[in-house]
């Protein structure tokens, strides 16, 4: 059971760990840590920052972004609603706190997530908070400390919210460039699209006593593979123990970590390297990414839940049947050279239309042992690492960069627990943002979570008719929101994941078509659109110097974490 901290009044709190009544004000003095057992209760963001910085140093940044309900979502209760209901039970105005302060009297810029917020959920304002947290890091040359509490990306916000995964990485390797320390402090829990970026692609990760972290909750990895969990999964020991965190941290020592890596990063940094780079001003979230609107107008779609059907069909042509018809002369490289060889990506050398291009996908298969064999297109860590390598060697090689996406998600088995899932994602997401070479994506079916992302960071964004992409299957937005998983067609309207609904916010460039009634009822004419398409968005990408090609890229996800919705949410 884990420990939660006491409320405002109680004389008397009982511990989640040992079950000890406790008196408020000794368990307050002891940081909120059961003096019998050590199981540390959560925390809310004003304590933590309490608890870590210099008495009277924070300032809380002076942005405030505006509330925002982006795709208009509706389960039980209107956003709007649960919104309220946040602010009116935590006394925040959203899921993190940002500002700057000294610890030990060293200067950082720090953002540290509430869980208490809707379960500390990576929206649209979250991640233009913590962004901008990173941009004054980035102004003011100081070190960025993150805390993290979160259960993953918010679905009440849709594909947006998940495109803050790639918003806030970004930001992250633009103070890697800079030279600036990066640090994140995992507290208990910490999973999803959060533990998938910038909770684990920071340059030091610390996990604090009693901390849960993952990719995939271990609800969920009980109901897909059936197994019971191993003693003492995802703790912060088992994460020390993989090789995923640099150390484990009890509460009472965690602000002496802090200022001895702090006091290390200011005595290394010379003065002459300090970041002269302005802060980029965002954009309103809704304009169309660099390059122009998209070349399809995006028509109303059909039914939300008859497309995800689609999009499933067993028989929708896969990246190894695109790259027989849509591409020509197939080289496949294998392996991520760590010890694994993924059969759910593949990836490799080819042409389109005579020019060298790398192409990395998912691949599902169309029979019962083709899905087994390849995992159902879910990739697992060694699968994104291969990816990794794949996307840097056309980098040095100067090749531009195609992927075909279709995957449910990532691998949410407890194997892919163990060799870092979260990481993995979160470094290709990092990679691609600064990949000094074109890159086009395509939606081709299932554009599931941080998986799909994991390849969809792009210049280009494209999507079949009949492809969907979302933050979270319907099923699990119904089983999460709705009282059963018989809402999800329910939830997949509410999502806004079909192809039209994405072009309307930003987030696709263009749709693909596809034969009438669907892709798989004529392979190859799928096949020709997706070529012309692919070569459409492909060629123009080619003269674009890199270093205006990494602008323009970070410039296009820096929209989805510029939450100023307002001229929007008045206009619907």
């Amino acid at each position: 059971m884990t420990a939660t901290a006491p409320r405002e009044g109680q004389l008397w709190s009982r511990c989640g760990g040992c079950a000890t009544l406790l008196y408020r004000k000794r368990l307050r003095r002891n940081l909120d840590v059961c003096p019998e057992c050590g199981a540390h209760a959560r925390v809310d963001a004003p304590e933590r920052l309490l608890q870590l910085v210099d008495p009277g140093s924070f300032t809380a940044l002076p942005e405030r972004p505006a509330e925002v309900d982006p795709i208009g979502f509706v389960d039980l209760l209107p956003y709007p609603h649960r919104l309220t209901a946040a602010r009116a039970g935590t006394g925040l105005a959203e899921a993190v706190v940002c500002g700057t302060a000294t610890v030990g009297q060293h200067p950082c810029a720090l953002a540290v997530m509430d869980f208490r917020f809707l379960g500390g959920s990576l929206g649209c304002v979250v991640g233009e908070l913590i962004t901008l947290a990173a941009e004054r890091a980035l102004a003011d040359g100081v070190p960025l400390v993150l805390v993290t509490a979160s259960g993953g990306a918010r679905m009440q916000e849709g594909a947006l919210s998940l495109m803050q995964m790639a918003t806030v990485s970004q930001a992250i390797a633009a103070l890697r460039e800079a030279g600036l320390l990066t640090v994140s402090v995992l507290t208990d829990p910490t999973y999803g699209g959060v533990a998938a970026s910038f909770a684990t692609n920071t340059d030091v990760v610390l996990a604090e006593s009693g901390a849960r972290m993952g990719f995939a909750g271990p609800r969920v990895i009980r109901q897909v593979t059936g197994r019971d969990l191993p003693e003492g999964f995802q703790t912060a020991d088992f994460l020390l123990r993989h090789g995923q965190v640099d150390m484990v941290v009890p509460r009472h020592a965690l602000r002496g970590r802090l200022v001895a890596l702090l006091a290390a990063a200011r005595a290394g940094r010379r003065p002459a390297s300090r970041p002269g780079v302005p802060r980029q001003e965002p954009s309103p979230l809704v304009a169309r990414p660099a390059g122009g609107a998209a070349t399809t107008t995006a028509a109303p779609g059909g039914d939300a839940w008859e497309t995800v059907r689609l999009a499933r069909h067993p028989g929708r042509p896969t990246t190894l049947d695109y790259l027989e018809t849509a591409f020509d002369g197939f080289v496949e490289l294998h392996g991520d050279r760590l010890g694994a060889d993924c059969p759910a990506v593949v990836g490799g050398l080819a042409r389109l239309d005579g020019r060298p291009v790398m192409v990395i996908g998912h691949q599902k298969g169309h029979t019962t042992a083709e899905l087994v064999g390849r995992n159902f297109g879910m990739a697992s860590p060694a699968g994104h690492r291969k990816a990794l390598r794949l996307v840097r060697l056309a980098a040095r090689l100067g090749l531009p960069v195609v992927t075909l996406v279709d995957t449910p998600g990532a691998d949410p088995g407890v194997r892919a627990e163990e060799q870092g899932q979260a990481a993995a994602i979160a470094e290709n997401i990092l990679a691609l943002t600064v990949l000094p070479t074109p890159v086009v994506a395509v939606i081709t079916g299932e554009g599931g979570s941080g998986g799909a992302l994991a390849l969809a960071v792009a210049d280009r964004v494209l999507m079949l008719e009949h492809a969907v992409y979302s933050v979270i299957s319907p099923e699990g937005c119904a089983a999460i929101l709705w009282p059963d998983r018989g809402a999800a067609p329910q939830a997949a309207r509410a999502l806004r994941l079909t192809g039209p609904d994405l072009c309307r916010l930003g987030i696709v460039d263009d749709l693909v078509p596809e034969p009438a009634p669907a892709a798989h009822h004529d392979p190859q004419a799928a096949a020709r659109a997706l070529r012309e398409a692919v070569l459409a968005h492909l060629l123009p990408l080619l003269d674009v110097p890199p270093a205006t090609l990494v602008r323009r890229r970070r410039q296009r996800f820096r929209r989805f974490g510029a939450a100023r919705l307002g001229a929007r949410a008045g206009a619907r």
